[in-house]
């Protein structure tokens, strides 16, 4: 009886653990940088080792300026990469696919206030010509030759106790 018994928990439980697996196989696990400034630095990072992947291809997005090339790996199966955001402020998505046909989706935000366009030129000034001198009418006088101050009393300097 015992062993029957042991014989079905066995069976309940593999059979849970297989229900379980395809839900979560379907989800990847990666790191992408929440928010960035216009024109601003993004980052991306997964670890296959750790419920990650392998990226199959770039992580592409409406808000990257370039496709992120995962371009550093290091342990436990670490790759990762960055790319420049642009430069209009938004809610964008960012996806890349698995070896394994897993596609892995995230959202990121560019914040704040777009920087002005390079390629707005200054106004030039209403008239290129310069203004012709004014002439008065009225005598220039000297300038006052300036008085130099003489010091009195000796130079406040202290006794450099304080240093």
């Amino acid at each position: 009886m015992l062993k029957k018994t042991l014989i079905g928990l066995t069976a309940a439980g593999a059979a849970t653990l297989t229900v379980a697996l395809p839900a979560e196989a379907a989800e990847v696990s990666w790191g992408l940088t929440q928010q960035a400034e216009p024109g601003g630095r993004v980052d991306a990072e997964t670890y296959a080792a750790s419920g990650g992947c392998t990226p199959a291809t770039a992580v592409t997005s409406k808000g990257f300026a370039a496709p992120l090339v995962w371009s550093e790996g290091g342990n436990f199966g670490r790759v990762g990469g960055h790319t420049t955001a642009i430069t209009t402020p938004g809610k964008y998505s960012a996806t890349f696919t698995c070896t394994d046909g897993r596609k892995a989706t995230q959202t990121f935000t560019i914040v704040g206030t777009p920087p002005p366009s390079s390629t707005a030129k200054p106004k030039p000034p209403a008239s290129t010509k310069p203004k012709p001198p004014t002439t008065s009418t009225k005598p220039v006088k000297p300038a006052k030759p300036q008085v130099a101050v003489k010091p009195a009393g000796a130079p406040q300097t202290g006794d450099g106790s304080l240093s």
